[in-house]
């Protein structure tokens, strides 16, 4: 979908090198666009369901890369053939293309790379790395006696992955070569990590102890510290993209308080309260941190939101009536005027767009976390 174009114009697939060469597979299997536009009852804004509630379609876990970052294409998981598998969806025309065919594929760990020209994922056990050109390869394998952790996720700079694998009650944060596939230990902890992100323009990684906490700790495995954060259970987190600050949604001990979004500068320490929310339970930010994309947990008041930085104001979008609002993973598109969200409102949970190039500035389609980025959006 492009500007505000109410219909599907038909273009060649542009990533149709995808598909060959998957595990065998000679061409993956490609699907007409299913995008149905309707009214929110809320707002009267346009929403775009992409996805058709009769098979289950997620997308990746709200740290990794989905959406291209010229726009073009959308990566998400798809149930619809022989069981979940990536899928790319073009935007203009709303066509999918099936890009694997593998066993036990986790959704939530596909991720593309910071070129695009590449995604990884985990199937089972395994960690696979496949190219534009279809040219996949298994770069790594849990080994017996050890399980995966929740979580994976590409750093910035493109060249490792990062997880953490479990055994009894204690843990290993690994990273594995793109290039070589080479794996290492950074550090081992006493509880079950998860959800490990690298930091952009540094050599650390931070995971997560449950809720509980956020450690940081150097990618060759020194000066592991817990963060110091808000009192209170911790939400979803993120880094800013120039990697300066962690962002995070914070659940106060008193459940009648607002659940708020924070800001963690590990660097010095200090940890300040970014906006209280409409009880956020997942949330997203555009390249400068200067808008936030979130959804509400309310049972009276369901919704997507974006809630400007400068002036803590909300503005609702449309109701997203998820019955796990924890599921939405709402984000930007890279240049912040689109919205991509999922529910299971109309039947299994499918995926959902808005488009606010009316509401947030349009930020560089060829930036990306870790470039030079001199624009400012949503200031007005």
């Amino acid at each position: 979908m492009a500007g505000g174009a109410r219909g599907c114009s038909r273009r060649v697939f542009l990533f149709s090198g995808l598909a060959g060469g998957l595990l065998g597979q000679e061409k993956g299997a490609s699907f007409a666009g299913e995008v149905r536009r309707y009214q929110d009852p809320t707002t009267e804004l346009d929403v775009y369901r992409l996805t058709n509630p009769e098979h289950t379609s997620t997308l990746p876990a709200w740290y990794n890369r989905a959406v291209t970052r010229n726009n073009a294409s959308l990566m998400f998981c798809c149930d619809r053939g022989s069981g979940p598998q990536a899928f790319r969806m073009d935007l203009k025309t709303g066509e999918s293309r099936e890009l694997t065919a593998v066993e036990d594929l986790d959704g939530t760990s596909l991720t593309l790379t910071p070129d695009n020209r590449s995604f990884c994922f985990f199937a089972g056990r395994s960690l696979f790395l496949s190219s534009a050109a279809g040219r996949e390869r298994q770069l790594y394998q849990v080994p017996e006696g050890w399980e995966r952790c929740a979580g994976m996720s590409v750093g910035p700079d493109g060249t490792h992955a990062t997880f953490a694998e479990q055994r009894g009650g204690g843990s290993r944060l690994r990273m594995v070569s793109l290039a070589q596939g080479a794996a290492r230990t950074v550090v081992e902890a006493p509880f079950v990590m998860s959800h490990p992100i690298a930091r952009p323009m540094r050599a650390q990684i931070v995971f997560r102890q449950g809720d509980e906490a956020l450690w940081l700790v150097n990618s060759d495995g020194t000066q592991k510290r817990q963060l110091r954060l808000a009192a209170g259970r911790i939400g979803p987190a993120d880094w800013a993209p120039d990697g300066k600050t962690l962002l995070y949604l914070n659940y106060p001990e008193d459940s009648r308080q607002l659940n708020a979004i924070r800001e963690c500068t590990p660097d010095t320490n200090a940890d300040q309260r970014v906006a209280k929310t409409s009880q956020y339970v997942q949330f997203g930010f555009n390249r400068d941190t200067s808008v936030f994309v979130g959804a509400s947990r309310n049972a009276a008041s369901p919704t997507i939101l974006i809630l400007l930085r400068v002036t803590q104001r909300e503005l609702t979008l449309c109701e997203h009536k998820a019955s796990h609002p924890e599921m939405t993973a709402p984000r930007f598109s890279p240049d912040a005027q689109r919205i991509y969200f999922q529910s299971d409102r109309d039947g299994k949970p499918a995926l959902y767009c808005l488009h606010v190039e009316r509401l947030v500035e349009k930020i560089d389609a060829g930036t990306w976390p870790g470039d030079t980025d001199t624009s400012r959006a949503g200031r007005g």
